[in-house]
């Protein structure tokens, strides 16, 4: 049980401050304009269980299929914060849109989750970032499964939680928005297009000098 709880209580810490949903939440409101209140939470929820699926895949086989197809996690950290980068430039070079005259369009629910995987859960959600620290934490639980069982429990629970987050600050992202107005929403959605921009180039170094550093091996 002490067991489940440490690593429960590290995959949070480790995973939160890199998921950042509260962060990622005007990004989510500024690509989901045109969705009504409901639509924009179901598609919240969709999500917050991609990103759950993701965490615990990448906790529990991350290493396994990165060797299967003979993928470095540095590549996986250099095409990711390429995406993350043209990501967030294109949401800082947005131009600005009169809310009082936009409407929302009627969605069917194939409309609605198109995009719920790419790029709403990868890798705008869960990137490159959370990716890598889950394999990390992953590859450093490993033990025979008796003694494995805990840290399963406590990954699951864990990821569990920060889905959760999720679905809370991207579900209810345009309560916050209401809150802030309509000033501070458009430095928040500024100042969280730049910082995107600035992971997406930290994700991209990161690889970039682990693969440089190779090459005079």
């Amino acid at each position: 049980m002490l067991e489940a709880i440490k690593t429960t209580i590290l995959v949070v810490s480790a995973l939160f401050p890199i998921v950042n949903p509260l962060g990622g939440s005007p990004i989510f409101l500024a690509l989901t304009r045109d969705y009504t209140a409901p639509a924009r939470r179901m598609l919240a929820q969709q999500i917050a269980v991609n990103s759950l699926v993701l965490l615990i895949a990448s906790f529990f086989t991350g290493t396994y299929v990165l060797a299967f197809f003979g993928i470095s996690l540095p590549v996986v950290q250099v095409g990711g914060g390429l995406i993350v980068i043209s990501t967030g430039w294109s949401l800082l070079k947005q131009k600005e849109e009169d809310d009082r005259g936009h409407a929302h369009r009627d969605m069917d629910p194939q409309d609605i989750f198109r995009h719920a995987f790419y790029p709403m859960t990868l890798p705008l959600t869960v990137g490159p970032g959370s990716i890598s620290v889950a394999i990390t934490l992953g590859a450093n639980a490993a033990r025979p499964l008796p003694q494995h069982l805990p840290a399963i429990a406590g990954a699951v629970i864990g990821s569990a939680l920060i889905a959760v987050s999720v679905f809370l600050c991207y579900g209810f992202a345009d309560r916050l928005a209401r809150l802030l107005g309509a000033t501070g929403m458009t430095v928040i959605m500024r100042l969280s297009s730049f910082l995107l921009v600035c992971i997406g180039v930290q994700i991209f170094w990161n690889g970039a000098s682990v693969l440089l550093g190779s090459l005079g091996k």
